[in-house]
């Protein structure tokens, strides 16, 4: 058998047995997701808080998914390092993380990446994906005191003012550079309510195949049973920078946003601006951490239970990676951005050297787009949002049905669906997932 077949095979049988081993770890996410605590803590999504509760267990559970491989349902560090592969840093000190290649899905080492814990402000990669693509970006939305109910206290906020007006385009900057809950919740309004808001994004999670996501709160404040992994948020990520208003939200290092309108003496009134900046500090740098060569995002976050949380984007030399770090022990400044550089240089320096321990699943009903060699897309082409006439677009895969068994039929749906395509031998794993050129960062 050619050898280029065999690895086909070989990554199929790979796929279907993950899959087919997951079915005992998917029953419905509102049930089965572990709380990370007894009760919320008072955090907000992107600063932590004085106020703590218990959180997560210390140790991985025995059973983790196995969706994407089945090493990467095991405790541990995972990796094949081969000849001329650089080791794996020897200080890493986080909970669970991830390094994989963004466009083949190639997943280069991971640890613990299974691992449900507590999200923080990442979670909001997942809310822009699910509701980004709703709203022109030149929609304006005059804020009502009802919007910003329901925030958790202490959060993170851009500033947003009850009775003045924002556009989508405005709003998505606060939840990005700011991590704005304030931002956050008035999207969420706009979208139906919090209420809708959490169920359509559970659902996308699922369409994801992001089956260790579980969302209580859109902007990832702590609440109990409000858990991801890296494995699922690295999902998101690669999902979103399909979208030209995500990739360029998530790689804006600063930006102006409206201020409070005041009147002067005279009785004319006028409204100023404030600059905000990107808290990535792989983006917009710090004083003991500079910006990390060839950034493009993505999302940061840190809460009482989480701890600190990154996923991250970076291209050198063509090669795209996504890492996502989550709760370092180690608690050095910038820590978590430290070990995510850390993470990409390796990354950088293995592509090609290593054997994948597994890979970034598809996201259902999309196995047959994205050809190899396909066209990146433009941002008329995917969706693009605010340009004169534009139309909402949906997320990556189509939407599901809600329920309570979600997760059980979601998968059996997978492994039936992979079942046909292998008897057929028409299913292809790992097939490059192209992404559109990423916007660079702005200086």
């Amino acid at each position: 058998m050619p050898a280029p077949m065999k690895q086909t095979v070989r990554r199929a049988l790979l796929v279907t047995s993950a899959t087919l081993a997951s079915l005992a770890l998917t029953a419905p996410v509102s049930l089965a997701a572990p709380s990370p605590s007894p009760s919320p803590s008072a955090s907000p999504s992107g600063s932590p808080s004085a106020s703590s509760t218990a959180g997560p267990s210390v140790a991985p559970p025995a059973d983790m998914s196995t969706v994407g491989g089945t090493r990467l349902g095991q405790a541990g560090t995972q990796v094949a390092i081969a000849g001329g592969a650089p080791v794996l840093p020897k200080d890493l000190t986080a909970r669970s993380w991830i390094v994989a290649d963004a466009e083949s899905g190639d997943v280069l080492a991971s640890h613990n990446a299974h691992w449900r814990l507590p999200p923080a402000s990442t979670m909001k990669m997942l809310f822009a994906d699910t509701v980004l693509p709703r709203f022109p970006k030149n929609t304006v939305h005059k804020v009502d005191p009802k919007d910003l109910a329901g925030m958790g206290a202490g959060s993170s906020l851009v500033g947003i003012k009850e009775g003045e007006t924002y556009t989508v385009h405005d709003l998505w900057l606060g939840v990005f550079l700011r991590s704005g809950n304030d931002a956050v919740h008035v999207l969420s309004a706009m979208n139906g309510g919090v209420a809708a808001t959490v169920k359509e994004m559970n659902e996308h999670a699922g369409e994801l195949q992001a089956l260790d996501t579980h969302v209580v709160s859109p902007d990832g404040y702590d609440a109990p049973g409000q858990v991801s992994s890296a494995y699922d948020l690295t999902l998101f990520a690669r999902s979103g920078l399909q979208k030209a208003d995500f990739r360029e939200y998530c790689s804006t290092v600063s930006a102006k946003f409206p201020g409070e309108t005041t009147k002067n003496k005279k009785g004319k009134t006028s409204r100023g601006t404030f600059e905000i900046q990107n808290t990535n500090r792989l983006l917009s740098g710090d004083y003991d951490i500079t910006q990390y060569p060839g950034i493009a995002g993505v999302k940061n976050g840190n809460t009482t239970n989480a701890g600190a949380t990154f996923t991250g984007v970076a291209e050198r030399n063509g090669k795209v990676l996504l890492v996502t770090v989550m709760n370092p022990s180690k608690t050095d400044h910038n820590e978590v951005y430290k070990e995510a550089a850390t993470l990409l240089d390796w990354g950088f320096q293995a592509a090609g050297k290593v054997t994948p321990v597994g890979e970034l699943v598809r996201p259902q009903g999309a196995q047959g787009s994205a050809q190899p060699g396909a066209k990146p897309s433009s941002p008329a082409e995917d969706g693009q949002a605010g340009g004169s006439g534009s139309v909402s677009h949906r997320p990556v895969a189509g939407a599901v049905a809600g329920g309570g068994s979600g997760g059980m039929w979601i998968a059996l749906a997978i492994t039936g669906g992979l079942l046909v395509l292998l008897a057929g031998g028409a299913f292809l794993v790992n097939r490059r997932w192209p992404l559109p050129d990423l916007v660079r960062r702005r200086r």
